[in-house]
């Protein structure tokens, strides 16, 4: 038993400091270097504002939704509660009845607040494993040159030339 811990602890900080990991961090080291102040302000976690949703680690910020800066969805887009998953309507409240206000995020609540964003849509996205479960982050995709955060719009995954606007997630229920 004694062997086994000896063995896994020799194994792991092998890994720390082998050459690989030296060679890492030389690397890292000369971005910073190279790059100067912009690299290390762009790299910083505080900078990325959509920092907060597991598996975006980008700038592009939250499309609004009643929990933000939790802009989490379902398949059609509507909001959800952030943890527990359930529909909730425009004031963050489960949603229960058709008398309650419940419009889409990208496609009602985005131009509502922005409309200089046109008719903006979800368009593509990617997955990630956050919390042992996959999750779906989608772009919301306009025709507006800048960002929810005020930076200038990126394609990302947008089509038919819109620009990425804001992002929301889903989380499904596929084990990754």
């Amino acid at each position: 038993m004694i062997e086994n811990v000896v063995e896994r602890a020799s194994v792991e900080l092998a890994g720390r400091s082998g050459r690989r990991s030296f060679l890492g961090r030389l690397g890292k080291g000369m971005v910073a270097l190279v790059g100067g102040q912009f690299v290390a302000i762009a790299l910083a976690p505080g900078r990325a504002e959509a920092y907060h949703i597991c598996g975006h680690t980008y700038t592009t910020g939250s499309c609004p939704h009643p929990f933000s800066p939790q802009s989490r969805v379902d398949r059609y887009g509507y909001p959800v509660h952030p943890r527990y998953g359930y529909p909730i309507d425009d004031r963050g409240r489960i949603y229960t009845k058709r008398s309650q206000r419940r419009r889409q995020v990208c496609e009602e609540i985005v131009p509502s607040k922005y409309p200089f964003t046109g008719a903006p849509v979800f368009g593509g996205g990617w997955s990630r494993c956050c919390g042992g479960r996959v999750r779906r982050i989608a772009d919301c995709c306009s025709y507006a040159d800048t960002r929810i955060n005020g930076d200038a719009s990126l394609t990302g995954y947008c089509h038919a030339g819109r620009k990425v606007f804001c992002i929301g997630y889903r989380d499904t229920n596929t084990r990754c």
